[in-house]
């Protein structure tokens, strides 16, 4: 048995009294009166929701107050992965789940980097989302059509998915940061009736005209019928010369009445993409009753999320975080949106909108919450952040030393939820518990209904040792399939074809006796002298240093065997002597292991990024052994990628 881990881990125990009022405890006590089962501990809830998974999921609708025909067959073909399908007779739409009130209260809050706010009622947003429905129909958009949207994190953005799920047309967006040829990329594959777009917005204090960009798009995807031109605020707007170009304010009718079309459990809802760095990207297709029923399970269970309460993502319309904010609003909470650049004007930009909106959940990716502590910002000594409860973190492993930095400087009585799961099943495997302690550096619990397990390289199950993550039952957001594939095939070689019967994930990973940890993506393991290695595991000891702001490793081929090279970005006027390189070497060394030094310290300028903030390492290897990145097109910003070429370091030895 893996022993418990020491008392000095535990960062953060939640008061009894929260316990006691958290809807994971309130759901626990319920569906124990119901059967007769003592489920109070979250480890025999979590056995009985994998052992009675029908049961489970129609407790979770239930206690979701789902708006649905829930049908007789909970799950059909339930011992297939692939093959299983949830709730195959059910019928429900995803709109009226999440327009659950109809009243003054704010549903939408969004704030500008410029310090713009708009405010949007939820009579407001429906009443919105019904003249757009409207515009929609009127275009002959009808169930299984697709609407695309290239728009920042704003209203317009909830509202054009909203109306289009109210009808049973599929949803799919990308931010405008993806430009053109990003954009024809993902929606050329996927063919859509109609473009919502924005004509410009605005990051880092510059204001980025995108009318060049919906013309490319224009011209190059004729099958769209109309676009629906959003003017963001406080940027020059002109009318294109397009014929088939609407204003946001002149399409639909106004005072419509809200119609929500009853569809399949398993109606396609959402096409989101992979990052595509290793070619065009995926079209992974969601459905809307499982989306519905996991994002509800989490928000409820493992985030505690309360009807009116303040909602935060730091995120863009391309990053699958956005499309789990929106459901929030199926809570009755309130969801503050942002857009623009997250340091800007300052490191405090962010937090100072959670104090001004009482922000309770304040979400972010784990790089954003380095960066700001590399800056020195200090949030709880610099505004009032008494409304926040629970800080959640994604998108790349939560080193432990930024646990030490939430608890110090943004609050001691908080629940930091590291989560993780991905695009492909646009929710989580494992993620928070509100009623359990947070341990330093590692995520707390595999989420309920999920089988989630560690395994060697044969498939077993391994504790306390570095391993594949899989899950090894259905979900309900397991995706319905990729566009274009019809007999599935792609899917399967994607998740199913290495560990045959099981979800494997690709995230390099450790079940603890008290959690999980994720030690970076098994396609960027290092695997020097056959020994794997997560590069999750060296950023931790380089990025505690204060000269190193970030850093990404990757493994170079070199004379039969892989050897580690470590490229790092420094703080201005920060140079890379060789004091500096012994120092990065020691502490690997000494925090890691004498496998994980690296061969080679370089500095760089930058490092590239996916849109979604994440390295790119995979395409840092392709560059370094002269090889073409599969699609740059994927990267924010891949002219910094001629960084990487030709450097002489890389043809001798260290």
């Amino acid at each position: 048995m893996p022993t418990p881990a020491p008392a000095a881990d535990v960062l953060w125990r939640p008061a009894p009294g929260r316990i006691a009022d958290a809807h994971l405890t309130r759901f626990a006590a319920e569906v124990g009166a119901r059967t007769g089962l003592d489920l109070g501990d979250y480890a025999a809830l979590h056995a009985w929701s994998l052992r009675e998974p029908g049961t489970f999921w129609r407790e979770v609708a239930r206690y979701a107050d789902l708006r649905w025909e829930p049908g007789t067959v909970t799950i059909e073909r339930p011992g297939q992965l692939p093959g299983a399908a949830f709730f195959p007779d059910a019928r429900l739409n995803f709109a009226a789940n999440l327009l659950v009130r109809d009243d003054d209260g704010e549903a939408l809050v969004f704030r500008g980097e410029d310090g713009s706010r708009r405010v949007l009622t939820w009579r407001e947003l429906g009443a919105e989302v019904a003249r757009i429905a409207d515009g929609l129909r009127a275009c002959g958009v009808g169930r299984g059509d697709r609407v695309a949207a290239l728009l920042p994190n704003v209203p317009e953005a909830i509202i054009a998915m909203l109306a289009a799920a109210s009808i049973g047309a599929v949803f799919t967006a990308c931010s405008p940061d993806f430009g053109a040829a990003g954009a024809i990329d993902r929606f050329g594959q996927v063919g859509p009736r109609v473009l919502f777009a924005t004509d410009g917005y605005r990051y880092a204090g510059r204001a980025i005209d995108t009318r060049a960009t919906i013309a490319a798009i224009a011209a190059a995807l004729p099958e769209i019928e109309r676009i629906v031109v959003v003017p963001f605020p406080g940027l020059p707007h002109a009318a294109g010369d397009d014929r088939r170009e609407v204003d946001w304010e002149r399409f639909g009718s106004p005072d419509q009445t809200l119609v929500f079309e009853p569809l399949p459990f398993n109606t396609p809802l959402w096409i989101l993409y992979s990052s595509g760095t290793t070619g065009k990207p995926k079209c992974i297709v969601h459905g809307a009753g499982g989306t519905l029923l996991q994002h509800r399970k989490e928000h409820l269970l493992h985030v505690d999320l309360r009807a009116g309460e303040r909602f935060f993502y730091f995120t863009t319309c391309g990053w699958m975080m956005w499309n789990w904010l929106a459901t929030g609003l199926a809570t009755g909470a309130t969801l503050v949106l942002f857009d623009g650049a997250p340091m800007h004007p300052d490191p405090l930009a962010l937090w100072r909108i959670a104090a001004e909106e009482r922000v309770g959940v304040f979400g972010a990716s784990a790089r954003y919450l380095a960066a700001v502590e590399k800056s020195g910002c200090r949030p709880r000594r610099e505004v009032d952040l008494a409304a926040l409860r629970t800080v959640l973190s994604t998108g790349s492993p939560l080193l432990p030393e930024q646990y030490d930095y939430v608890y110090r400087e943004v609050g001691a009585d908080l629940h930091l939820a590291s989560i993780s799961g991905g695009t492909d099943i646009v929710s989580c495997f494992v993620l928070g518990c509100p009623t359990l302690p947070v341990h330093r550096g590692e995520i707390q619990v595999a989420g309920l209904g999920m089988d989630v397990r560690v395994v060697d390289e044969h498939g077993a199950a391994i504790t306390s040792e570095r391993g594949e993550l899989i899950c090894a039952a259905p979900f309900p957001t397991v995706p319905l399939g990729f566009w274009n594939d019809p007999d599935g095939s792609r899917l399967r070689a994607a998740y199913f074809e290495r560990f045959p019967g099981l979800w494997h994930h690709g995230d390099f990973a450790e079940r603890t006796a008290t959690g999980f940890r994720i030690h970076g993506r098994s396609d960027a393991v290092l695997n020097p002298g056959g020994v794997r290695i997560g590069t999750a595991e060296i950023y931790r000891q380089v990025e505690r240093l204060g000269e190193v702001l970030e850093s990404l490793a990757v493994g170079q081929d070199w004379q039969g065997d892989v050897r580690v090279i470590l490229f790092v970005r420094l703080r201005e006027g920060v140079a890379l002597t060789d004091a500096l390189t012994r120092r990065i070497r020691d502490a690997i060394r000494t925090g890691a292991s004498p496998r994980h030094v690296p061969a080679h310290v370089i500095a760089v300028a930058d490092l590239p990024r996916t849109r979604s903030g994440k390295l790119a390492e995979l395409a840092v290897r392709d560059v370094i052994h002269g090889r073409s990145v599969g699609n740059v097109e994927a990267l924010a910003n891949p002219e910094v990628l001629a960084l990487f070429r030709d450097l002489p370091a890389l043809r001798v030895a260290p």
